[in-house]
């Protein structure tokens, strides 16, 4: 096994969203501050991203903004700055470009807040890094198989062929590939799009069709906590462990 990339040391949690789907559990506070295995959904990712070596992590905040500041302040931890999106919702694209000026010219991994795994054989995050040829790759993304993902899968995200470019799932039809809301990323993508805020599948859909786009497979169990049920499967699953 080659050693894990030491060149990324950057990247970004999003943790802005109002987590409406959440609610009621999101009324008087925000999703990244809900407990999963007795721990805020931002700290599973902060931890992570940690253990994994990366030296950097801006979170972006928008949604009960002060709650956020306060918890990530209360951190201590100077590896951490905040991007301020107090002024507009952005999603997932525009909270990166908004971000440029924190984030540097090299590639970053993004986490979403609620993305909660447990690991197979091998622990996702070195992997990733290992994984990515900046040469080769402008994205690549973590995606979980259907079989293995605690919670709603609907139809699926991504097929991805035996070099692991990724496809998107083809209409009225189902894909073995879910994307985990983790990814390395060039965040120089970012940059020349107008709008302010924008979801990141504006700028995958270029990469997929250029072939620049790829998945690494997470071998273990994956968990999108995205609403109270999936938060109450989630506990059940992870207490039963």
């Amino acid at each position: 096994m080659t050693a894990p990339n030491t060149t990324i040391d950057t990247a970004m949690v999003m943790a802005a969203g109002h987590g409406t789907r959440m609610r009621p559990l999101t009324k008087n506070k925000p999703k990244a501050l809900i407990e999963v295995a007795g721990k805020p959904m931002v700290d599973h990712a902060i931890d992570r991203l940690k253990d994994a070596g990366i030296k950097r992590i801006i979170v972006n905040i928008h949604a009960f903004a002060d709650q956020m500041r306060a918890h990530l302040e209360a951190r201590n931890d100077d590896s951490i700055i905040i991007s301020d999106e107090t002024d507009a919702i952005l999603e997932t694209g525009g909270g990166i470009k908004k971000a440029l000026p924190l984030l540097g010219d090299k590639p970053i991994i993004t986490h979403n807040c609620d993305s909660i795994w447990v690991e197979g054989m091998g622990k996702t995050l070195p992997r990733l890094l290992e994984r990515f040829d900046a040469e080769e790759m402008d994205a690549l993304l973590v995606v979980a198989v259907t079989a293995n993902i605690v919670g709603d899968v609907a139809r699926g995200d991504f097929t991805m062929d035996a070099a692991g470019c990724i496809e998107w799932r083809e209409t009225a039809s189902v894909a073995p590939f879910m994307y985990t809301g983790v990814q390395i990323i060039k965040p120089q993508l970012f940059a020349d799009i107008e709008e302010d805020a924008f979801s990141t599948t504006k700028v995958w859909r270029g990469l997929i069709e250029d072939k620049r786009a790829y998945g690494l497979r997470h071998d273990g169990v994956w968990m999108h906590v995205g609403t109270p049920g999936a938060l109450e499967e989630a506990e059940t699953f992870l207490r039963e462990l």
